[in-house]
């Protein structure tokens, strides 16, 4: 398992309802954890690392020994109040930053691993994370919500992840969108 970089096409893949949670899925969000603690992150969804699930992590401190370590699997968001705008960035796409507005304060509900309810009311940068996570679990990327202005600085920047992800695809590094497509599909039938 590794963090995919943008523009590949996980990415932007709608995620489906997990149905089933087995040793399999915990080892997968084990690894999550992981290579969100490698690449210094707080968040990581299963979109980043190439799986089709409603699915992300979370720990606000970026540090294993530290913080609470967050699953929420199926997640549902309600109730935003207020607005914040604040700098994001995305581990699927090092480098780059920009302005985000976002509310303040949201609701969620979700499941953890063993099946237990989440139902919490969060504020502050763990609400930051959850509505980020929760974007790409929908295909939305931090860079879909800058404005005008900062979206054309970061377009620069995109383009040269373009054309290193199309030079990779060319050389067989990364499979093609085809067989992306049929894995996701795979995994699916398999979870959802």
């Amino acid at each position: 398992m590794e963090i995919v970089y943008f523009p590949h096409p996980t990415l932007r893949h709608k995620s489906k309802p997990i149905k089933k949670v087995n040793r399999a899925l915990k080892s997968m969000v084990e690894e999550m954890f992981e290579l969100m603690y490698a690449a210094n992150g707080i968040g990581l969804a299963a979109n980043q690392v190439d799986l089709p699930f409603q699915l992300f992590v979370i720990n606000t401190s970026g540090d294993k020994a530290a913080g609470e370590e967050l699953v929420f699997v199926n997640p549902v968001i309600s109730q935003p109040k207020g607005t914040e705008s604040a700098d994001e960035g995305c581990l699927s796409m090092p480098g780059i930053n920009g302005q985000v507005s976002r509310p303040s304060s949201i609701h969620v509900s979700a499941y953890d691993l063993s099946g237990n309810e989440i139902d919490i009311t969060a504020t502050g940068l763990l609400a930051r994370a959850i509505q980020h996570e929760f974007d790409h679990l929908n295909g939305v990327l931090f860079v879909d919500r800058v404005s005008d202005s900062e979206k054309k600085q970061i377009d620069l920047e995109l383009d040269e992840f373009r054309l290193e992800f199309e030079a990779n695809q060319s050389s067989g590094a990364i499979a093609s969108d085809d067989q992306i497509k049929q894995r996701l599909l795979e995994l699916e039938n398999e979870y959802c």
